[in-house]
C-alpha cells in the first residue's frame, strides 16, 4: 500500500484535500500479508497514525452517505464512539448505530461545531468526504482543524473502510517490520484475506 507524503503542516491555510495540481514530497509504502496492516503501516509512515480507541467524526457528502454507513458500522463495532454532522448523524442513527455527539454546521453559532470538537481533543479520527469547493464547503475547515490538531483524517469512504480494517488488524496483532526479501523468500507473497 503506497501513500503520498504531502507537507500540509507547512501550509496551514491550505485544504488537505488532494487535487491534480499537488505534488507529493515523497511516498511511503506499507507492506504486510493483510490489507489492513499494510494500510495502517502506510498511514503511520505518512504521519497519519490510526487511533486504537476514542471518537471518530464523520461528515459525509450526500453521495457518500450510503457506503459511509458501513464505515460507521465498522468503527462502532471496533468500540469507537461516533460524532457526526446532523445529516450524517441522522442516517447513522436511523440504521441503529448510536451517535454520541451531533454537531452544527461550521459557523452556525448553535452549539459546538466540528472544528470546535476537533480542536478540543475529543476526536481521534476524521472521515470527511468533500462536497465541493466554495463558501459552504465546511469540509475544508474540518480538514484544516484535523491537520492543525494532529488528528488522523481520511477523505474517501474507501479510505475510511481501509482505516477500520487497519485498526481491526492492529488490535489483533502487532505490526511486524520485515524486509522485502523476507516477504519473498518463500516465493511470491500471498495476501491473507
Amino acid at each position: 500500500m503506497k501513500e503520498a507524503v504531502l507537507p500540509f503542516n507547512r501550509f496551514p491555510s491550505v485544504d488537505t484535500l488532494l487535487g491534480p495540481e499537488m505534488r507529493s514530497t515523497g511516498e511511503v509504502m506499507g507492506i504486510d500479508r493483510s490489507f489492513g496492516l499494510a494500510f495502517a503501516k502506510s498511514q503511520a509512515g505518512a504521519g497519519n497514525r490510526l487511533p486504537e480507541k476514542g471518537t471518530v467524526f464523520l461528515s459525509l457528502a450526500d453521495r457518500d452517505k450510503g457506503p459511509g454507513l458501513e464505515a460507521a458500522r465498522r468503527f462502532a463495532a471496533l468500540g469507537f464512539s461516533l460524532a457526526a454532522t446532523a445529516g450524517t448523524a441522522a442516517l447513522i442513527e436511523k440504521s441503529g448505530i448510536p451517535v454520541r455527539t451531533v454537531v452544527a454546521k461550521v459557523g452556525e453559532h448553535v452549539g459546538a461545531d466540528a472544528v470546535d470538537l476537533i480542536a478540543s481533543g475529543e476526536v481521534e479520527l476524521v472521515l470527511n468526504t468533500p462536497r465541493g469547493r466554495g463558501p459552504r464547503a465546511d469540509g475544508a475547515h474540518i480538514r484544516r482543524a484535523a491537520l492543525a490538531n494532529g488528528v488522523a483524517c481520511v477523505t474517501t469512504v474507501a479510505a475510511g473502510l481501509a482505516a477500520a480494517a487497519g485498526i481491526a488488524e492492529v488490535a489483533r496483532r502487532d505490526p511486524v517490520v520485515r524486509s522485502l526479501q523476507e516477504y519473498h523468500r518463500d516465493g511470491q507473497m500471498r495476501l491473507e484475506v
